[in-house]
């Protein structure tokens, strides 16, 4: 089998929408309006669980086709109220230009490379959630994949995990994660740049700390230690950057993106939205067209049982991990057994406890655990313009379930970190 990546077609993609709102029974105005609610809570609840894959549906109608997966089968949509058991879903963030403005670059500069892909699993008595970051470059086998146009693609032994997309679209990735951690994942979404965007202005900003100076050309991010409160185009860039902070390199970047996701959940539920229907709803129009979602999820009632699952997780249960690598020639590969023990842990719905660090891009926010005292912070020091680079922040995790391995970096959603920048000089 050849190992070579194949490009799709560039014709279009006749992807046939599946009219579940059809099956739907008629109801009165109370539930018409509860529904209606739901939907946009469940907007905004998948949203705050992933940066590269900001929720992006239309309460009222789904606004873009939706994606076939290999394992989906048609069923009854469920009823308003949480999902029944546990969720897998994978949440991929597209380079692809296409349709976005002007500032990212033209249209065909990169294709349409997944260069997010993220895992959220909520637990069968939905007590906690977790979602698992893979690196871009990380190295993996592709199945055969089904071509949008008809027929198949051929396996491949060894691939980037980035380019799934491209080789296949979201089905294609979703099968390799698949074979990759032995899991079912029956929901998947894909979103691009402006749903980051709108999102993170939707909610006011996001309050990100800063610990020493971020300097990055390539995305225009200079940011002085400190607080800063970031939205829109300025939140984009600081998720996308990578020669800012901390060794320069991908799986820093994740770090970075794990401490702003933290903060957008909490930002959400320190503020009242949810509890505000208007704002609630504006959120959801905000990101309207950004996402496309597979069948499975492309049903109001769908998203409003998942977001039921979500929305009572504390924080302090809700962990970001990043898998576990190594350096291979070209990219990275994962380590074992500690990447089998955490995709095992997942499939025994067993909450994930880190013992490790949040990783070489972050440090512990020391004005936090200064307030908290439930560990040791990285540096007594208020926020420096220089942190030291063995300073990784100490993650202190008492909640019971299986200990991830120190090779899995990550943190929770109750988490305080900053970013450790980087400076044009050290470049």
């Amino acid at each position: 089998m050849s190992d070579q990546l194949r490009p799709r077609s560039n014709g279009s993609q006749n992807l046939k929408t599946v009219a579940r709102h059809g099956r739907l029974k008629k109801s009165n105005a109370a539930v018409t309006v509860a529904k209606f609610l739901a939907g946009s809570l469940a907007v905004v609840l998948v949203s705050g669980f992933s940066v590269g894959a900001i929720a992006a549906y239309d309460v009222a109608a789904s606004v873009q086709p939706s994606v076939h997966l290999a394992n989906e089968t048609d069923g009854p949509v469920p009823s308003i109220g949480a999902i029944d058991g546990g969720v897998n879903m994978l949440i991929v963030g597209s380079d692809s230009r296409v349709g976005q403005d002007a500032a990212f670059g033209p249209e065909d500069s990169t294709g349409d490379l997944n260069d997010v892909t993220m895992l959220l699993h909520i637990s069968e008595d939905h007590s906690n959630a977790s979602v698992i970051s893979f690196p871009r470059d990380l190295f993996v086998p592709i199945p055969s994949c089904p071509d949008p146009d008809g027929g198949s693609f051929p396996a491949m032994s060894s691939q980037k995990i980035n380019t799934t997309l491209t080789y296949g679209g979201l089905a294609c990735t979703v099968l390799t994660v698949e074979k990759l951690t032995g899991l079912s994942i029956p929901f998947a979404a894909e979103a691009q740049f402006s749903g980051v965007m709108a999102m993170s202005s939707a909610v006011g900003g996001v309050p990100v700390c800063v610990a020493s100076r971020i300097e990055d050309e390539y995305t225009g991010t200079f940011l002085d230690p400190g607080e800063h409160m970031l939205a829109g185009y300025d939140a984009l860039q600081f998720l996308r950057t990578r020669h800012g902070v901390g060794d320069g390199g991908d799986l820093t970047r994740i770090n970075n993106q794990q401490l702003f996701m933290s903060s957008l959940v909490r930002t959400i539920k320190s503020a009242d939205t949810l509890s505000d229907p208007a704002k609630v709803y504006a959120l959801a129009k905000a990101v309207t067209g950004n996402m496309r979602l597979s069948d499975s999820l492309n049903s109001v009632t769908t998203l409003a049982s998942i977001a039921v699952a979500l929305k009572d997780i504390d924080l302090d249960q809700v962990v970001f991990a990043q898998v576990p690598t190594g350096s291979t020639t070209g990219g990275v590969k994962a380590v074992q057994p500690a990447f089998d023990n955490l995709f095992e842990a997942v499939a025994a719905d067993q909450p994930l406890a880190l013992s490790g660090t949040t990783g070489r891009g972050t440090v512990a926010d020391p004005n936090a655990l200064v307030e908290a005292a439930p560990a040791p912070a990285a540096t007594t020091d208020p926020i420096a313009t220089d942190v030291p680079a063995a300073t990784d922040a100490p993650v202190a995790t008492e909640a019971p379930g299986v200990v991830l391995s120190e090779s899995v970096t990550g943190q929770t959603a109750s988490d305080y970190t900053c970013s450790r920048g980087r400076t044009l000089e050290n470049q």
